[in-house]
């Protein structure tokens, strides 16, 4: 008879712990949807200079906007170095926006483009 009580009350703890378990998850998963929030400051538009919009076309556009057209633009153009990906090799529209420099890493073309956004 105790050996049933003791299998009863190691179940009822197992099961216990389940359900614990079960309602940790569910609080985690709600809290990291809630935690993501978008930030407002990259949504602003923001108007590119004449030399940047001869790249990407003249019209007010959120940073991230930006950043795309830029890289469908390099895509497009085959402008990304063969051997080394992470460098960016500049054609004549590029070269005005890239401050001259004939091939810039794709760390640096973010800092040289925020110079060309109002």
């Amino acid at each position: 008879m105790a050996k049933k009580a003791k299998k009863a009350k190691a179940a009822k703890k197992t099961a216990k712990k389940a359900a614990k378990k079960v309602v940790k998850k569910a609080a985690k998963k709600a809290a990291k949807k809630s935690a993501r929030k978008p930030n407002a400051a990259f949504m602003r538009p923001v108007a590119p200079s004449p030399t940047l919009a001869a790249v990407i076309g003249d019209k007010p556009m959120p940073r991230t906007e930006v950043t795309k057209k830029l890289w469908a633009y390099i895509k497009k153009n085959g402008l990304q170095d063969a051997k080394n990906k992470r460098m960016i090799n500049a054609d004549d529209k590029l070269k005005a926006v890239f401050a001259g420099k004939s091939q810039v890493s794709m760390f640096d073309m973010t800092k040289l483009v925020g110079k060309h956004l109002k």
